[in-house]
């Protein structure tokens, strides 16, 4: 299925040809076949190693994201994920067997999660010497078990003071260890940055196939249907079932910005003149005033970038810097 899908990209559109192509695995699904073959003979031990990683790459996947969160089972347990700390470190340790180009994420501000723990996850993840970790904060979204578990007073709330201590720690031994931290929640040693993500944060135009995909082309954002049945069946019938946003000057400002700050490269205050107009310069400068007063925000020449200071709350400072129509 994977193969059929990247033959058919590569049909329809010009490829580069060194593209990157990330494959996202949970580490249960690799473990699982790999667990194969701790009763099988060394012919069928060969066959599974081999269709697991050596058949991704032959069809063309050269880079594996793997969604560990953390290597300890009492955060897994809380997040409901369906595997353990055992298997979070096998995967990414069979993984590296066949596959360079390997991205871990890491989840930090779970409830009960002491630091001694968030650093460990760090620990781990150096020593494993995997060159790309993306670290979120953990969201807490509606209608999902963890939130009933607070609501009922079962898990603790989420403590931000918490979250933003882990968040400084990841950054001081990440960068220590000499990762970049190119974009607020990615850190990539040299030439193992995501392009496919870096290309969402310096406005390149992409494409997105099948259910919930998103597309950018420049002026407009659209999104298919997030229902599998009904995407096939539209599909059957010729028609591409999505819903499509024309940006305004104002939505393309204040995406600009979300992302620009977001990067270790910032926002062109020239680029803000050029593109949106002299009023949109002035507008940004006044808002930003006070961050920069306040140094979670520096003016470094053309380019405003948060500061070490500001970087936990950039998505707060973004808003606040948003053009309301």
């Amino acid at each position: 299925e994977l193969s059929s899908i990247i033959e058919t990209v590569y049909k329809n559109y010009k490829v580069s040809e060194t593209p990157e192509i990330t494959l996202e695995a949970n580490p249960d699904d690799l473990v699982k076949a790999m667990s194969v073959r701790v009763n099988s003979s060394s012919e069928r031990e060969e066959f599974v190693s081999r269709t697991l990683f050596e058949d991704y790459k032959k069809i063309g996947i050269n880079r594996l994201s793997i969604g560990i969160q953390s290597f300890f089972k009492e955060d897994l347990k809380l997040m409901n994920r369906s595997h353990n700390g055992k298997e979070a470190l096998e995967s990414v340790i069979e993984a590296k067997k066949h596959f360079d180009n390997i991205s871990i994420d890491l989840i930090y501000g779970i409830p009960d999660m002491t630091m001694a723990r968030w650093k460990e996850n760090l620990r781990i993840a150096m020593e494993l010497d995997v060159p790309h970790i993306s670290s979120y904060v953990l969201t807490v979204e509606p209608n999902t078990a963890l939130i009933k578990f607070i609501e009922k007073g079962i898990i603790i709330p989420l403590d931000d003071e918490k979250a933003q201590a882990h968040f400084e720690v990841s950054i001081e031994t990440l960068e220590r260890a000499g990762y970049t931290n190119y974009e607020l929640s990615s850190y990539g040693k040299d030439g193992y940055r995501s392009r496919n993500n870096t290309a969402y944060w310096t406005e390149k135009t992409y494409s997105g196939i099948g259910p919930s995909a998103h597309s950018y082309n420049g002026t407009q954002r659209s999104w298919n249907i997030n229902n599998n049945p009904k995407y096939i069946k539209s599909l059957a019938q010729n028609v591409l079932p999505s819903e499509v946003e024309i940006l305004s000057t104002a939505d393309k400002y204040n995406e600009y910005i979300m992302i620009g700050l977001r990067t270790m490269w910032g926002i062109s205050i020239n680029k803000i003149a050029t593109d949106f107009g002299e009023n949109y310069k002035t507008y940004l400068l006044k808002q930003a005033d006070e961050f920069i007063t306040n140094q979670q925000l520096v003016l470094d020449g053309d380019t405003l970038k948060v500061t070490k200071k500001g970087k936990f709350i950039t998505d707060g400072i973004s808003s606040e810097l948003f053009m309301v129509e």
